[in-house]
């Protein structure tokens, strides 16, 4: 019998496990003070997002006189979005953006100092970070309630949704694999080319040499 509830309870402990390791992965959290400046340089945090992927921000800005704080959520694309620009935010504040490629998410901050107070280096405020990305940026006790999900369904559903993210990591690593070996062909082709083109032309530059030397020694009648 206790063999029995030993089976029984792995699965269960495997489950639990890989959900634990899997969330902690997708979570991003990062705590960092943000001097102030007349013209403040950006701070920016980056994070990867495939396309179409669900990016809650959570931001708390500390408290702090005479100092203004922006946000803005962009993406390092081709298109360079901006998902998002909030100016002045205070307290907490939450964001969500939806990628629109397979790109890096930036979440960018600056702390601009009111006009007429001195800049300092006791002036910054204390940016407290979480930037949830896809299965983890879902809101499953939300989804449980509406639903009337149990504890174990909940779960289940946080699960499948890791694995439908894994799989299109999967299918992201697959495709740029596939782009990789298309440029290296093509390369490869270019190479050969350039290669034989080489080669003929060698071989025409000589032949023009023998026959240019050929008919210069004949003219000065050294050979027949």
């Amino acid at each position: 019998m206790s063999s029995l509830r030993i089976h029984l309870s792995s699965p269960l402990i495997l489950l639990a496990t890989l959900l634990i390791v899997l969330q902690a992965h997708l979570t991003y959290a990062i705590k960092f003070e943000l001097p102030a400046y007349r013209f403040p340089p950006a701070k920016c945090i980056w994070n990867a997002a495939h396309t179409g992927a669900l990016v809650i921000v959570t931001a708390n800005v500390g408290p702090g006189e005479n100092q203004r704080v922006d946000v803005e959520i962009v993406g390092s694309g081709e298109h360079k979005n901006t998902y998002l620009s909030k100016k002045g935010i205070k307290g907490e504040a939450r964001f969500a953006i939806t990628a629109h490629s397979e790109e890096d998410v930036g979440v960018c901050f600056k702390n601009y100092l009111d006009a007429g107070v001195s800049p300092s280096k006791q002036l910054s405020r204390v940016i407290d970070l979480d930037v949830d990305i896809g299965a983890d940026a879902v809101d499953y006790n939300a989804i449980a309630n509406q639903e009337s999900l149990s504890g174990l369904e909940t779960e289940m559903r946080k699960l499948e949704g890791v694995v439908k993210e894994i799989v299109d990591e999967l299918d992201y690593l697959k495709r740029r694999e596939e782009r990789f070996q298309a440029t290296n062909l093509s390369t490869n082709r270019r190479v050969q080319n350039f290669a034989w083109f080489t080669f003929f032309a060698l071989i025409g530059l000589g032949t023009w040499q023998i026959l240019h030397l050929r008919s210069f020694f004949k003219r000065k009648y050294l050979i027949d």
